[in-house]
């Protein structure tokens, strides 16, 4: 155990985490020149495209250094905020990590609260900063930022590049000299902390864990703690770029685990694996429980398509922890499912990943927050979506999540991104200069407001230099109103929302005229209504298609035309009475899209 090392790379979203990753693999030999590419550990087709981390990877490698032999655990992390549970879950996996800060950047927001992560669970920090080789680098001032937020040594702080493989044999003997061994006893009880989960559509469920206490063999019988389901180990082995099986893994070893479990359900991140005849006190401290902050609904295109997806998501849902799902039914979109995401990237990345992995078309409604409602009998209830909303006479107060929001910028944008955050009703906490030119800004702000485009439009203002990180920071009482869109006088649940009361004018307004432009003519006059309970607030008409019923008549009396107008217009009112008006995909996906 002497000579395992397991530690993981955090850093903010595009500081080199991967590219870093890349170059460890590189020197330890671990993936050869022709299996090599950009991103080796990414292999995800979207993490390419986008050029982010969306999954932890983890990885074995074998260092030599003199006579002794090591054995290097890497799990690589995402950076993006809406991904930070992936990052919890690999710290608790490990005894260190490589704080990346990029030279021509500096220390960022997710640079921050990755560190405190990480502290709470008493890693050992090496501070790497990488892209030195740039012309643009700045490494005497990102280091004092360095020692600044860490209180360590100059000397303590490695430089590196990660594009050219400058300074990583350095970062692999710092790995090796100040990452501590794993502390376990391999005769205890055994104790294996389940980081991650895969489903192999030949194998059943594969589960990634780290051994805490004791010592696992192949066809030993094991139990999931918290499910209490025993199964037998098929195989056991490492990971390495691929699956290496082994015989027998040891206290501080990370691997994996396959024992033909079929249903999701059966495994859960964060639980723990110990044997059947001799099991362990108790379970290992996994890690905190995601709390989701953006729900929306997603429903299938095709009704028929339900339990299909389902599964889908249940399948999704072993690969992302953070997901939560519960069963709900609109009456526009007939059966689907409640879900809940850490962000809008987590939402539109899982809906991505359905279409092209589960090759499911789904629907995926207006995202709104969580609200607590306090009705007029003393009650309280949560608010997940509009539908849910009681009559506006049985409310005594709303309360809507706030965050508690960090913001490092330049200072030269800080008037924009602070007329920013007070247009999303934000409260200016504090302002704290870090450098001459960098400011770090904290702000308490509604959820409900950043839920949509916030993050875009912060990158867009400060031209891409603004790094924003939040937690969230209770409740407070507010004033909102549900805003429905009638469509000849009927709700259309899954356009309705949850709006403060000064936005519900010209959101109701902008929808409606959107909505215009995207309904299909129909052969009646479609009504398109913005209502707060029964208070109109804008109206928009989408016209008939009309037959020139009068073409025949050339000449005569107009009692004739008008007979016919009059017959026309007995059929319209009763069409209007039975036809449905059907609202088209794109509809819903504008309303995500209204500036």
């Amino acid at each position: 155990m002497k000579n395992i090392r397991n530690f993981c790379i955090i850093a903010h979203i595009d500081h080199g985490k991967s590219t870093l990753a890349d170059r460890l693999l590189e020197v330890t030999n671990t993936v050869s020149q022709r299996e090599m590419q950009d991103q080796v550990l990414d292999d995800m087709e979207l993490e390419k495209e986008r050029g982010i981390t969306i999954k932890s990877h983890a990885i074995q490698m074998n260092y030599q250094r003199g006579s002794e032999a090591y054995v290097l655990n890497l799990i690589d992390t995402p950076g993006h905020v809406d991904f930070s549970y992936e990052v919890s879950r690999s710290i608790a996996a490990c005894e260190g990590a490589l704080l990346v800060v990029d030279a021509t950047q500096g220390i960022q927001a997710q640079t921050i609260s990755n560190l405190y992560l990480a502290l709470e669970n008493d890693l050992e920090i090496i501070p790497v900063m990488n892209k030195i080789d740039l012309d643009s680098a700045m490494p005497e001032e990102v280091a004092d930022e360095i020692i600044d937020l860490l209180g360590c040594q100059r000397e303590d702080i490695l430089s590196c590049s990660a594009k050219t493989g400058v300074g990583v044999p350095e970062i692999l003997d710092a790995i090796v000299d100040r990452i501590p061994c794993p502390k376990g006893d391999e005769n205890a009880p055994l104790q294996a902390l389940v980081f991650d989960s895969v489903f192999n559509p030949f194998r059943g469920i594969i589960s990634y864990f780290r051994i805490v206490n004791g010592t696992l063999r192949t066809n030993d019988h094991v139990k999931f703690v918290s499910t209490e389901k025993d199964y037998h180990a098929d195989e056991i082995g490492v990971l390495r770029l691929n699956m290496e099986p082994r015989k027998e893994l040891k206290a501080g070893d990370v691997g994996y685990i396959i024992s033909g479990i079929k249903s999701s359900r059966e495994v859960r991140v964060g639980d723990t694996i110990t044997h059947v005849e001799q099991p362990c006190d108790k379970a290992i401290d996994g890690f905190e429980s995601v709390k989701p902050m953006v729900f929306a609904g997603v429903y299938p295109v095709d009704t028929d398509d339900y339990e299909e997806l389902r599964a889908s998501i249940e399948k999704l849902q072993l690969n992302d922890a953070s997901l939560t799902f519960e069963p709900e039914s609109s009456l526009a979109l007939g059966f689907g499912f409640r879900c809940g995401f850490l962000g809008l990237l987590h939402m539109e990345i899982v809906q991505e990943r359905l279409t092209r992995e589960f090759n499911m078309d789904v629907i995926t409604t207006v995202p709104n927050v969580q609200y607590k409602v306090k009705l007029t009998n003393g009650t309280e209830i949560d608010v997940y979506n509009p539908s849910g909303m009681p009559e506006p006479n049985n409310i005594s107060e709303v309360y809507e999540p706030y965050i508690h929001a960090q913001i490092i910028t330049k200072a030269d944008y800080i008037g924009p991104v602070i007329k920013l955050c007070m247009d999303k009703r934000g409260i200016l906490k504090n302002q704290n200069y870090l450098t001459t030119d960098r400011i770090e800004i904290t702000f308490d702000l509604p959820l409900g407001e950043v839920v949509f485009d916030f993050y875009d439009k912060l990158k867009s203002i400060s031209k891409g230099y603004a790094s924003f990180d939040y937690y969230l920071n209770g409740f407070k009482p507010s004033k909102l109103v549900k805003l429905e869109i009638l469509l000849n006088g009927d709700p259309v649940d899954a356009l309705s929302t949850l709006t403060y009361v000064d936005n519900a004018y010209p959101i109701g307004r902008k929808m409606c005229e959107k909505l215009k432009d995207l309904i299909p003519r129909q052969q009646f006059d479609v009504a398109i209504q913005a209502t707060i309970g029964s208070k109109i607030i804008a109206r928009e008409t989408v016209r008939q298609v009309r037959k020139d019923v009068t073409a025949k008549c050339y000449g005569g009396d107009i009692t004739r035309k008008r007979k016919l107008l009059e017959k026309q217009k007995e059929g319209k009112k009763r069409m209007r009475q039975v036809g449905n008006v059907e609202v088209p995909q794109s509809a819903f996906l504008a309303v995500l899209k209204l500036d």
